[in-house]
């Protein structure tokens, strides 16, 4: 995954075709948007400009990647499905990167579209939408913002403040880096087929000065404070930095989730 992985198949192709119907694909997680209103109140909070250099991900059937290119004039899109992919290369104006996003270098691909940094779009695999998040985590500095559609569940996790059910490891590793905000509610019935879950949208801004730090120690450590989310933190967190010889006065008579991020992050940079 990353840097390193296999070069995935990249195509330019003008031109149109007729295809057949494409039935969606469960191993892919497939719900296609199908409500002209919620793409275009989506795309609306996109608000995407002429030339500016935009990726999508997982765009199916174009139904949000349509809007997108007419107002941008080029579009790069990530389609894993093969199918899928050679309808998109009929499409005069998208870049095609056949590929798992999982396996996409985002930085390399920046650099290939003369792009200093990119602006990340998509509706996410509901199956695997927490892997492509930290994925886009190491590349973030490649990213300008990022819109993703996702289930609502995850998008309450990743937005959710200390001292609530939600508030977890995703919640901090995001919040460290991005600001978030949840800033479109979608219902199943405006997918084909319909999922069994609520959808929402998420925008996801970088920190311009993010607090400077080893990313896969403050990853330990907070998978370490809420592996036990019951008890209080000198059972888990505590043995933890004992094991590391912290002697800092961090207050470990809380639970993980009563910990503010900026905690977090302070502890991360003084373990």
């Amino acid at each position: 995954m990353g840097a390193g992985s296999a070069r995935p198949r990249v195509d330019r192709v003008p031109g149109a075709a007729v295809l057949k119907p494409h039935t969606p694909r469960k191993r892919f997680g497939q719900h296609f948007l199908a409500d002209v209103a919620v793409i275009d109140a989506i795309v609306r909070a996109i608000a995407p400009r002429p030339g500016q250099a935009m990726v999508e991900i997982g765009p199916g059937l174009a139904a949000l990647t349509q809007p997108l290119v007419e107002r941008l004039g080029q579009l790069t899109v990530v389609e894993l499905d093969r199918d899928l992919a050679a309808r998109l290369r009929a499409h005069g104006q998208l870049r095609v990167v056949e590929s798992d996003v999982l396996k996409v270098d985002v930085t390399a691909l920046a650099a290939e579209l003369g792009a200093a940094r990119l602006r990340v779009v998509g509706n996410l695999p509901y199956n695997i939408s927490t892997p492509i998040l930290f994925h886009l985590l190491e590349h973030v500095d490649a990213v300008e913002d990022q819109h993703f559609m996702l289930q609502k569940e995850v998008i309450d996790r990743m937005v959710a403040a200390p001292a609530t059910a939600a508030y977890g490891r995703l919640s901090v590793m995001l919040q460290w880096r991005y600001a978030m905000e949840d800033v479109l509610f979608v219902p199943p019935s405006a997918f084909d087929p319909p999922p069994k879950v609520d959808s929402a949208v998420v925008r996801m801004v970088p920190h311009a000065r993010p607090a400077a730090l080893e990313v896969a120690l403050l990853s330990e450590l907070v998978q370490v404070a809420f592996s036990q989310r019951r008890k209080l933190l000198r059972h888990t967190l505590g043995r933890w930095l004992e094991a590391r010889g912290y002697a800092g006065g961090f207050d470990l008579q809380r639970r993980a989730e009563e910990v503010p991020v900026a905690e977090y992050v302070a502890l991360a940079q003084a373990a």
